[in-house]
C-alpha cells in the first residue's frame, strides 16, 4: 500500500488546556484503509483556464463564483465567465497568499454581502497578513461596493507560507477562520497570536460574547482554538452545526479536527507525522492538554478543500452524508465514510485524473463540484453514472 491512512487510538484524556484550565475527554478515532472507489461517475468540464483558482461560492441563481489567487474574482454563469469584478481591495499574490476563500452572508438574499479573505502586505512593506473583506455583490455593474476590512492579522510576517484562510458561516451567522502558523511553528502556541488559530467573530467583526476568550484575559478574545499548522479546509456538520477544519501536516500528519471552544491542537508539540527533516515532535503523537484528530494521513496528501456531501436530492445518491477532501500532492477526491463523528472509511476517486484538487463543494443542484489548482484551473461538476 503506498500510502498508510491512519488514525488515534480511542482514550480517554484529562486535558490541562494551556491556556483555560478546563478538564474534558479528547473525541475517539478509528482506524482505517484507503481503497480505490467503485461508485461510477460522470464527470463534466464546465469551466477552464482560471488562473490558480483557490475557491468557489454559489449564488442563489446557480451561479459561481471564483477566486484566483492572483487577485481576480469572476462569476461563472451559463458556462460563461465573466471578466474580473471590480472593487476587490489591493491583494498581494505571495506563496500561498493572494485572494483565498469566498463565503456568502447567511443573509444574503437581504444583504447582497460576500466576505472574502486575501494577504496583503504591511504599509511599511515587506511583511504580510491575512485580513477578511466584506463587500456588496452589485452584479448589475460586476462589481464589489461598500468594502470594509473586519478582521486583519495582528502580526505580519516575511514570506508566503500557511495562510490557511477558509471561511466557514455558523448555525448561529458567526463567522470561523482558519488562519495557518505562517511557517513559524511556534506561533500556533501562542494564543496572542493570529497564527496557527482559528477565530470566530460576528460579519461586523466584533466579538462574540459566548467565545471562550471574550474577555482577552487568557488570549485574543476572537480566537476559538490554537494549535493549528495549516488548515485549508473547513465546514459545518448539515446536522449537528459543529465545525470541523483540514489541515497541512509537515512530510505527514494532515489532520481532521472537530475544533472546540478554547481548545489547544497540539501543532508543533505533536503530530502523527514527521518534519521534513524527518525529526519528530517535541511530544511525540499525544499529550495530555493537547487534543487529538479526528483523522489523520501520514505520509501527507496536501489536503485542501472540505465539504459534507448532503442534499435533499443527491446526484450522487450513494455519498450522501460522505465528507469530501481534495487532494493537492496526492491528485484525487477522497470520500470519507461516516458513522456518527467516526470516519470508518476512505475511498479514492479521480487519481492523477485532473490534478491538484483545491476546493470541494455540494452544488445546489445536488452535483458535487471541484476545483483544481493550476495555470489552467478547471471547474469539474460530478453526477453519478
Amino acid at each position: 500500500m503506498k500510502r498508510k491512512i491512519c488514525v488515534a487510538i480511542r482514550s480517554t484524556l484529562i486535558l490541562l488546556i494551556t491556556i483555560m484550565g478546563l478538564s474534558a475527554k479528547s473525541h475517539a478515532a478509528q482506524c482505517c484503509v484507503a481503497n480505490e472507489g467503485t461508485t461510477p461517475l460522470k464527470t463534466q468540464i464546465m469551466a477552464s483556464g482560471l488562473d490558480s483558482p483557490w475557491s468557489m461560492a454559489f449564488l442563489p441563481d446557480g451561479s459561481l463564483l471564483i477566486a484566483e489567487r492572483p487577485g481576480a474574482l469572476r462569476r461563472l454563469h451559463k458556462s460563461k465567465l465573466s471578466q474580473p469584478l471590480k472593487g476587490l481591495p489591493e491583494i498581494e499574490e505571495i506563496g500561498q497568499g493572494g485572494l483565498l476563500d469566498l463565503a456568502l452572508d447567511p443573509d444574503f438574499d437581504k444583504t447582497s454581502h460576500l466576505f472574502f479573505s486575501y494577504a496583503q502586505r504591511s504599509k511599511d512593506g515587506g511583511q504580510y497578513g491575512t485580513n477578511i473583506g466584506r463587500a456588496t455583490l452589485n452584479l448589475a455593474q460586476n462589481r464589489l461596493d461598500n468594502l470594509r476590512i473586519i478582521f486583519s492579522s495582528n502580526i505580519k510576517s516575511s514570506g508566503g507560507r500557511h495562510f490557511g484562510s477558509r471561511l466557514r458561516f455558523g448555525a448561529d451567522k458567526s463567522l470561523y477562520a482558519t488562519l495557518g502558523d505562517r511557517g513559524t511553528q511556534m506561533r500556533a502556541q501562542d494564543p496572542f497570536d493570529h497564527a496557527g488559530s482559528i477565530i470566530r467573530i460576528n460579519r461586523d467583526g466584533s466579538i462574540p460574547p459566548d467565545n471562550p476568550f471574550a474577555d482577552g484575559k487568557k488570549a485574543l478574545p476572537e480566537i476559538w482554538s490554537i494549535g493549528h499548522r495549516n488548515p485549508q479546509g473547513a465546514a459545518i456538520h448539515p446536522k449537528t452545526g459543529a465545525l470541523w477544519t483540514l489541515s497541512h501536516g509537515a512530510a505527514g500528519g494532515d489532520e481532521i479536527n472537530q475544533p472546540k471552544a478554547g481548545r489547544n491542537y497540539g501543532w508543533p508539540l505533536i503530530s502523527y507525522g514527521s518534519n521534513y527533516s524527518g525529526r519528530g515532535f517535541a511530544k511525540g503523537s499525544k499529550a495530555s492538554g493537547l487534543e487529538q484528530p479526528i483523522f489523520y494521513w501520514d505520509p501527507s496528501i496536501a489536503p485542501s478543500g472540505f465539504s459534507f456531501y448532503s442534499h435533499k436530492k443527491p446526484l450522487i445518491p450513494a455519498w450522501n452524508g460522505s465528507l469530501l477532501a481534495g487532494a493537492l500532492r496526492e491528485q484525487y477526491l477522497s470520500r470519507l465514510i461516516l458513522k456518527g463523528d467516526d470516519i470508518i472509511k476512505e475511498e479514492r476517486y479521480l487519481v492523477s485524473q485532473f490534478g491538484r484538487i483545491r476546493d470541494v463543494r455540494t452544488g445546489p443542484d445536488g452535483a458535487v463540484w471541484l476545483l483544481t489548482d493550476s495555470s489552467n484551473g478547471q471547474v469539474i461538476r460530478l453526477t453519478q453514472e
